[in-house]
């Protein structure tokens, strides 16, 4: 896979109000903010570009006030898996004789 490398001039990177040491990762995560934010990069690919898991990125993303597209498709992916935790709980509860099956629900 190719590979982008930007060159950013030592007197520049030590101008940055950060350490040194955390100037790499920290560009980073500010390009993967401003490239997500002008909706250049999707979540999932700005997350990755900031070395961050979901939550992380998320939180960040309300840390900074940039917020959170969510489309269609994504809202019916968490909603069907909101729906099989539930139903996996409702499952266990009856398993373990703490009442009766409860109806299944929709979140719509």
């Amino acid at each position: 896979m190719p590979k982008l490398t930007l060159e950013i001039p030592e007197e520049l990177i030590r101008s940055l109000k950060v350490p040194h040491d955390e100037a790499p990762a920290r560009l980073k995560r500010e390009l993967a903010l401003r490239l997500y934010e002008k909706g250049l990069l999707s979540f999932g690919k700005a997350r990755e570009l900031a070395g961050m898991s979901k939550w992380e990125f998320s939180r960040l993303l309300g840390e900074e006030g940039i917020p959170r597209r969510y489309d269609l498709e994504e809202f019916e992916k968490d909603l069907k898996t909101l729906e099989k935790l539930v139903e996996a709980r409702d499952q266990k509860v009856c398993m373990k004789g703490k009442g009766k099956p409860r109806t299944k629900r929709r979140f719509r």
